[in-house]
């Protein structure tokens, strides 16, 4: 078995290695992946005891020289965690029995583009992406979406692993896109005005789309945990419910939780474009080594859940199957699985209807290129 430090100093003991593993990142000459990359390879995300065979950088041939460079600094960072540091430009050869996927590269949002066109942009870019999952990686890869629109661009991909004869190679509770920025964003804001840890917020769900209609969720079922009192008392009696907790304080303040920080979230990264004239990178390069540490190392613990925006096969809170949403979910051996039964409210309810619109309008906007998906156009960019 190997053993993986926690944040907290915890020594968690994970399951025996039973085949290699390769991992692939797609965007990789790109900011998110500069920022992603040392985490990956330093074992921030595996832990330090777990050998990482080789990682395979993907992009554009137009972004190779850059990528080569990433490769370089990579190298000369010496890290002991990786066996073999590779870079491609054809996502065949990336993918080739890849255990484990981060896909970073996408079309970036252009001024005076529509968000349609920026769908449709993608949807021809993860296609091909989706393809070359389906026929060369193993049958048991995970795979990480981030490059926008990530709900929709994994459900494009998900349609290229079961839509083929073999539909059942790739399961689409392989995939999940990225929601855990949002999430971290969330807990930071809450954090500050209770004046707590950030690692004291806990469950705080993201429901829905990554994009400014997703609905950051304190109200349900967030609670903080007195971290000063542990382990002299049960976490029962050391946890407050969040919505509580601000409405004891100050009634103003759980209004806060249902107008400004709402706001706040769901236009962080305009606000952090306006402000530093560039995409957010560090934060979302953090939020995936955080995303998978959780998915698939550490898991959730008891009574936790973490927001994975996944594939609707069940119509989970009455949202239409077939559409990749955010749920609170717990990670347990590598699975995720959506926490059922939570007692929503009228306000909850239709914020989440707002988000099943909006991503029904991006699957249908993604199927009228997927109907005619024989042109797949050079647009793998690392300019996020």
């Amino acid at each position: 078995q190997h053993s993986y430090l926690s944040r907290d100093r915890k020594i968690i003991m994970t399951k025996p290695r039973l085949s290699k593993t390769i991992v692939v990142v797609s965007g990789a000459a790109g900011n998110i992946s500069y920022s992603f990359l040392p985490l990956l390879a330093s074992g921030y995300i595996f832990g330090r005891d777990w050998q990482i065979d080789e990682i395979r950088l993907l992009d554009i041939p137009s972004a190779s020289k850059a990528m080569e460079g990433v490769r370089m600094e990579l190298i000369d960072c010496a890290f002991p965690c990786v066996t073999e540091i590779t870079s491609t430009t054809d996502p065949f050869e990336a993918f080739q029995d890849a255990t484990v996927a981060i896909l970073i590269g996408g079309f970036p949002r252009q001024k005076g583009m529509l968000r349609k066109d920026l769908i449709q942009q993608n949807t021809k870019i993860f296609v091909q992406m989706g393809r070359a999952i389906h026929e060369v990686a193993s049958p048991n890869v995970k795979v990480l979406v981030v490059a926008n629109p990530a709900n929709t661009n994994c459900l494009v991909a998900i349609h290229q692993c079961f839509n083929h004869h073999n539909r059942n190679r790739i399961k689409p509770e392989n995939f999940c896109a990225l929601t855990y920025l949002d999430y971290s964003r969330a807990r930071a804001q809450i954090a500050a005005k209770l004046k707590k840890k950030v690692d004291e917020i806990n469950n705080v769900i993201i429901w829905g789309n990554h994009s400014a209609t997703q609905y950051p969720d304190a109200m349900t079922n967030a609670y903080v945990v007195d971290s000063s009192s542990l382990p002299m008392k049960s976490i029962h009696n050391t946890k407050q419910n969040v919505s509580d907790l601000f409405a004891s304080r100050d009634n103003e303040k759980e209004d806060w939780l249902q107008t400004d920080f709402i706001d706040v979230v769901q236009q962080r990264g305009k606000a952090i474009l306006e402000t530093r004239q560039k995409s957010s990178a560090m934060s979302a390069g953090v939020a995936a080594a955080d995303c998978l540490r959780k998915w698939l190392v550490t898991g959730t613990s008891p009574g936790e859940t973490v927001p994975m925006a996944v594939y609707n096969d069940k119509g989970y809170y009455g949202v239409e199957p077939g559409l990749v949403f955010s749920f609170p979910c717990q990670c347990i051996q590598g699975k995720i699985i959506v926490q059922e039964g939570l007692d929503l409210s009228d306000f909850a309810k239709n914020r989440i209807k707002q988000n099943e619109q909006e991503l029904i309008e991006e699957r249908a906007a993604a199927m009228e290129i997927l109907k005619h998906n024989n042109g797949i156009v050079e647009g793998l960019s690392s300019r996020l």
